[in-house]
């Protein structure tokens, strides 16, 4: 893997929470590549597994292992076998989370006499799709959190790295719960930073734009592989005018996680998104 510019991570011990996804098992290679010893997390570990044995046949050292972030039995039964592997943990990447359907509105509008179509509009949302999207984001952060940083307290270099979205900014039509859950995880950013600050613990988070990943594959591109009307929206209002590519992430990871770099900052959120975050529109 080609990095933007090389920190030196070894002997340092990386958990990346849903490492079976696209972008966090690119986390997890680049870490792999500065020399950290990285757990590959994931519900899906014959996904997190896969990355995990790139990372060994490329000469770094990697381990997956099954993880429900929403269970802290789980998660703490997982702490110890990376404790056991790897040694206590230093850098801690909450990548998990995600959106579901159920919790989607059909149209970006309400209009009238929608409420009696058979279309899903905010009244008739699915209360369970609803909490299951909060829960994976916000307590799939947590969670994890509770558990590892406590390997971090007073030792030097720590740092946790959260994934927050645009949609923390200004939410995207159709998706609420995802849309407040990443604002969650921004403000719960700043007040770990803030709840931190005194034992050595650094706590920040990317907001990346719009990347194609398997989660929103099908919503960006139709069967045929033409755009879908909503991409035509997005690129729209991307003044670059493109996707990103999840190597494009890798330097304000890399930035964040180096302490010689970034040792005064914390409680930030960084957008990579192409100057979505930036245009108003006209």
């Amino acid at each position: 893997m080609n990095l933007p510019f090389q920190i030196d991570l070894s002997e340092k011990t990386a958990v990346v929470t849903g490492a079976g996804g696209v972008l966090c098992s690119m986390f997890a290679k680049v870490l792999a590549a500065c020399g950290a010893k990285v757990a590959l997390l994931d519900l899906n570990q014959e996904a997190a597994q896969s990355f995990a044995d790139e990372i060994t046949a490329s000469g770094g050292q990697a381990k997956a292992y099954m993880a429900n972030v929403l269970d802290k039995t789980v998660m703490e039964e997982v702490h110890q076998k990376v404790l056991a592997d790897f040694g206590p943990c230093d850098i801690l990447i909450n990548g998990a989370g995600g959106n579901n359907p159920r919790a989607n509105t059909t149209n970006e509008y309400y209009m009238p006499g929608d409420i009696d179509k058979d279309i899903v509009t905010f009244f008739n949302l699915d209360d369970a799709g609803v909490q299951f999207v909060f829960n994976l984001n916000f307590l799939g952060t947590l969670i994890p959190t509770q558990v590892f940083a406590k390997d971090m307290i007073q030792r030097p270099g720590c740092t946790i790295l959260n994934v927050s979205s645009m949609n923390a900014f200004t939410p995207l039509t159709k998706i609420p719960a995802y849309s407040g859950a990443k604002a969650a995880i921004s403000n719960f950013t700043q007040w770990l930073a803030v709840h931190f600050s005194k034992v050595g613990i650094r706590v920040n988070a990317i907001a990346p734009g719009f990347f194609v990943t398997k989660q929103n594959e099908k919503l960006l591109y139709n069967e045929d592989g033409t755009p879908t009307p909503r991409t035509d929206k997005i690129l729209a209002a991307t003044p670059m005018g493109r996707f990103g590519e999840s190597e494009e992430l890798v330097g304000t990871l890399l930035y964040l996680l180096c302490n010689e770099a970034a040792g005064f900052v914390t409680g930030v959120v960084i957008p990579v998104d192409g100057g979505f975050s930036a245009y108003s529109g006209v």
